[in-house]
């Protein structure tokens, strides 16, 4: 399934007793029909307040189980607009979700003006301050490619010293969609935790001048999460594509 939803009704992506994610309210509303919840596998653990439009589950069912567009009509009845299955399709058995992604794609957005949007502003985070769209731009080439995150991921808990959070980003840019409002699009084989969220929080302190984007390649090198900047809100971030090719 391809699925989208709006992350602010949500503790996340991933299921979590005791809270509402989006795995457990896709369950819920498969179990009637299955006969018991199935086991999601996820391509991308969005966090709380995250929102995606492109987000691939897939899980295993009986040979009798009711068809894949079935099933797709069932969550969007009691889930919509929320949470709403895109596409629905039966697949190999090898396939799975997270293991057989090869990229994931995440859009950012940004409402800079001196006025907030009441109409956006759960989907794109306001900066007041003006932006340097030229300085956000050249904040970007060092984080392509293949580098340790580890200046702008959350560490694993549990996870010994030192750590290593290698992954390789394949294209990051920002663009200006609107009078008011930027983008930052990214694409990696894999993200670690508030990856991109530590991104566009320290870019952006680039953008407004309080760094110089010539800092971002030091940032990276110096894997200590302390040098780079807070970590953007969760609702300006959406999972846009999941990549198999």
């Amino acid at each position: 399934m391809t699925i989208a939803y709006h992350g602010a009704g949500f503790r996340g992506m991933a299921a979590n007793d005791g809270v509402r994610t989006v795995a457990s309210a896709l369950a819920e509303a498969l179990e009637p029909l299955l006969g018991a919840p199935p086991v999601l596998s996820v391509a991308g653990r969005t966090d709380a307040g995250v929102h995606a439009w492109g987000q691939v589950v897939s899980f295993d069912v009986a040979d009798d189980a009711p068809a894949p567009d079935v099933l797709a009509r069932a969550v969007n009845v009691r889930c919509a607009p929320e949470l709403v299955v895109r596409r629905s399709t039966a697949c190999p058995p090898t396939f799975d979700a997270r293991f057989s992604a090869r990229s994931r794609s995440y859009r950012y957005r940004v409402l800079n003006g001196a006025v907030p949007d009441p109409f956006r502003a759960g989907v794109a985070t306001w900066v007041p301050e003006p932006l340097d769209l030229a300085a956000l731009r050249l904040s970007c080439d060092p984080v392509i490619g293949l580098h340790d995150f580890s200046s702008f991921c959350r560490r694993p808990k549990g996870a010994p010293e030192p750590v290593r959070l290698d992954r390789r980003v394949l294209d990051a840019r920002w663009s200006a969609v609107d009078d008011d409002e930027l983008r930052f699009e990214v694409s990696a084989n894999a993200f670690c935790q508030q990856m991109v969220r530590s991104l566009v929080g320290t870019m952006l302190e680039m953008g407004t001048g309080r760094r110089r984007p010539g800092e971002m390649a030091a940032i990276l090198r110096s894997r200590d999460r302390a040098g780079a900047g807070q970590v953007a809100p969760p609702h300006g971030l959406c999972l846009w594509h999941v990549g198999y090719g």
